[in-house]
């Protein structure tokens, strides 16, 4: 009983916070759009509108949830990460002004808090280095611990997990370590990441949350180029994938 009421506060507390942030990202929305627009975009009265973005009423789940899918797509998260995104003559690209934008970062985290909210996550785990950013506003948004799986042992950790795995485009062994304690049994693990381009990366992951006897309650990424990497990460049919910009191979030149 005591359980059952605590995964009810939780999922309660995620409601909150969605419902909470969509009248956030209204007000963004509000600088740009007339409320006459944003009624004709969102099928909600002018009225409803503003009383929501004025703090007079909240918005409940159902409908924030709706909202926020239509707000995000206007506010421009997936437009301004394609604008960022510039390959060059070897098919890389510079993802700094990416993972050091605070604003497109905390845009992302809410738009993973709309994804995942009242499903239950326990954890976020990330690889470093350049997951952390992201992994850690996804987990602050749910309200839930970070684990950054490393490439070095840390000083003072007893026992690891580890994963090791070649990286197919160069050919390298790279090994990631978990400190053994760092997941339970019981725990429902959101894997994070600002880019999946083979899912060598995510798959190792996958196996610390397996190794654990956990379970995946999730895939959340940035951004994904092609659909190989699915296949790597053998999860059950059916497992919450998430991807704001999907990116065909060819975009890349190669």
């Amino acid at each position: 009983m005591c359980k059952e009421s605590d995964n009810n506060m939780n999922t309660h507390a995620e409601d909150l916070k969605l419902r909470l942030m969509t009248i956030e990202l209204l007000r963004t929305a509000k600088k740009e759009y007339t409320y006459r627009e944003l009624s004709a975009k969102t099928d909600l009265p002018v009225t409803v509108l503003s009383r929501y973005a004025k703090g007079h009423v909240l918005p409940n789940a159902e409908r924030a949830k709706e909202l926020w899918n239509v707000l995000t797509k206007l506010v421009g998260l997936k437009a301004e990460l394609r604008r960022r995104i510039k390959f060059n003559s070897a098919g890389y690209f510079n993802n700094t002004w990416i993972i050091g934008d605070h604003n497109i970062l905390q845009q992302a985290a809410q738009h993973a808090l709309a994804t995942f909210a009242g499903g239950r996550v326990t954890k976020v785990l990330t690889a470093a280095v350049d997951g952390i950013p992201l992994g850690s506003l996804v987990a602050n948004s749910l309200g839930v611990d970070l684990l950054i799986a490393k490439r070095n042992k840390e000083v003072g950790v007893p026992a690891f997990l580890e994963e090791t795995y070649v990286l197919r485009d160069s050919g390298y062994t790279m090994t990631l370590y978990l400190p053994k304690d760092a997941l339970k049994r019981r725990d429902s693990v959101l894997i994070v990441d600002d880019m999946i381009k083979t899912g060598e990366t995510q798959a190792a992951l996958v196996n610390f949350v397996r190794k654990a006897k956990a379970e995946v309650s999730g895939i959340y990424s940035l951004i994904a180029v092609g659909d190989d990497w699915r296949q790597n990460l053998k999860l059950p049919k059916g497992s919450p994938i998430e991807v704001v910009i999907k990116l065909n191979k060819k975009d890349n030149g190669k």
